[in-house]
């Protein structure tokens, strides 16, 4: 099992990076640990160092491994879901505020392994929806509550994919 330690290291182990080699069809970049995993223990969720060991930049904190949950995710995108969520956040004050807040909740955590220097986080947030993946990646890591739209996309998955759901994200509810 993977995580971090005390000290903030990464903790992923060789077995974790081969795993997530093979789900990716490349070595991970920058990848610290495993934050979650589906039913039968493969990683579904890493966290990724702010930069990359070259030391560029790589704002995206949570990075979605599973290809079969990025599947689905790409699946909602290619649907226009992002879309859909984007124009919500003109109208909807109480929902715009949310994703500032998660937002803000990313730039902490992210600056607390290293600070970038920028407001950039990941996902389009705070104006837009621009990657569902990252949305998903965060919410998984998270939990519940914290990034709207992410618990939404998993919500949606959950709906049209009931018997794949659990065991992409089990305890996730």
């Amino acid at each position: 099992m993977s995580g971090v330690d005390p000290s903030g290291e990464p903790t992923a182990t060789e077995d974790d990076r081969l795993i997530v080699r093979r789900q990716l069809g490349r070595p991970p970049r920058g990848m610290r640990d495993v934050v979650t995993r589906d039913s039968s223990g493969e990683p579904t969720v890493v966290r990724t160092s702010p930069r990359l060991p070259d030391g560029t930049p790589f704002p995206t904190l949570y990075y979605l491994t599973a290809p079969r949950l990025v599947t689905l995710v790409s699946t909602l995108e290619s649907e226009g879901l992002m879309r859909e969520m984007t124009e919500r956040l003109a109208t909807d004050t109480g929902l715009a505020e949310r994703y500032r807040r998660a937002h803000r909740d990313y730039l902490a955590e992210r600056d607390a392994l290293e600070p970038l220097g920028t407001e950039v986080s990941a996902g389009g947030m705070p104006g837009r929806v621009k990657c569902l993946h990252v949305h998903v990646a965060h919410s998984l890591a998270k939990g519940r509550e914290v990034n709207p739209f992410g618990d939404e996309a998993l919500d949606v998955i959950a709906q049209r994919w009931p018997t794949e759901a659990p065991e992409l994200f089990p305890g996730f509810g």
